[in-house]
This record gives structure tokens, sequence and C-alpha cells, in this order.
């Protein structure tokens, strides 16, 4: 049963509804494991291809709840994961871009989703003590490498753009396939 329209983020198709699943592990006080897999798998079910989530969100919980979920059904959903609070919960609040950061953060995403590719990589905070061309840089990086990487990635910030035709690998770095347009890079006080 597959009734939700196909949307297309650059050469990407996403279902037009999308599922974000961060107060599965995240946020809104008491989870449920078995609840929140039969969500995931229910969405899947009804079309719902788009499941959007951070690494950041349940200490990473949440990517390792969507890895489970999604098991034996990657081809049919498209992973979005975010990077860069590099702080755990409880902790205060530290944003990272650099390079090294970006890789090590791709890695223990993909790690935790039990995946190969992450569909769409966002940089979730943006380091105000890192050239955005580093940070996208490092992004596009990850989509020219063979084996486990994203295949595309996503800025925030107006500035991104730039950053983006700024980066060593123009055609890797023209792969950012959305900006978001928001003064400060679309930051929302209080909300990840």
């Amino acid at each position: 049963m597959n009734n939700v329209p196909t949307r297309y983020l650059g050469e990407l198709a996403v279902s037009a509804q999308g599922l974000g699943c961060m107060g599965m592990s995240h946020g809104y006080g008491a989870t449920d494991d078995a609840q929140s897999i039969a969500t995931l798998r229910h969405a899947l079910d009804l079309g719902v291809t788009f499941l959007d989530t951070a690494d950041f969100y349940g200490a990473g919980h949440n990517e390792e709840l969507i890895g489970r979920a999604v098991a034996g059904r990657r081809d049919e959903v498209v992973l979005a994961t975010k990077f860069g609070f590099a702080n755990r919960l409880g902790e205060p609040t530290r944003v990272r871009g650099d390079a090294a950061y970006v890789r090590q953060a791709c890695e223990a995403s993909l790690r935790r989703l039990g995946v190969d590719h992450i569909d769409l990589y966002y940089q979730h905070r943006v380091d105000p003590q890192v050239p955005i061309e580093e940070t996208v840089g490092a992004m596009a990086e990850l989509v020219r490498e063979e084996g486990p990487s994203p295949r595309a990635v996503r800025g925030r910030g107006a500035d991104h753009p730039a950053g983006a035709r700024g980066a060593s690998d123009r055609r890797a770095a023209e792969r950012v396939v959305a900006v978001d347009p928001r003064p400060g890079g679309g930051d929302r006080p209080g909300l990840p």
C-alpha cells in the first residue's frame, strides 16, 4: 500500500511525507523501542520512505533504533542523519564542524545505522570556529570516496552555497542538494 507521492531533493527521490524520528528516543520523555520500531515499519508499509534522525538524538540511540527498524528493508528507505553536536546528553553544548570530526561522525553514524551509506547527510549546527569551506569540503570528500559514505550532503546557512563553490572539488561539492536559507542557518533556540 503506497499512496504517498514522491518528491525530489536533487536526484534523490523521497516520499512527500517524511518521518522525523527524534521523539522516539530524545526530547519528549519516556520512550518505547518496540513501539517505535513498529511505527517505523508501519510508516514504510504505508509508503513513507524518508526517515530523518541525528547522531545526537538519544546519544546515538535513535540511529541504532532506526537501523534495527530498517534492517532487511534498506532499499525501501531514504536515510537522513545529522552531525555537529560533539557533546553527549547532559554535557555542555559543543558544536564541531572540522574535517576530522565530519569523518568521525559519519563513520559512527554508519555503524549505528548498520548501513553502508547515508542518503542525506546534514550539518545540524554550524561551527563558528571552522570555515564553512572546510566542513562542506569534508562532506564532499565523503561523497567522492569509494565504500561506505553518504551519497548526498546538505549544509545549513545562507553562506553555504559559497562554501560549497569554494570546496576543493567543485563537482563533488555541487552534490549539495539543499541549503537552509534562513539567517543563522535555521538555528532554533531550544530545539535540536
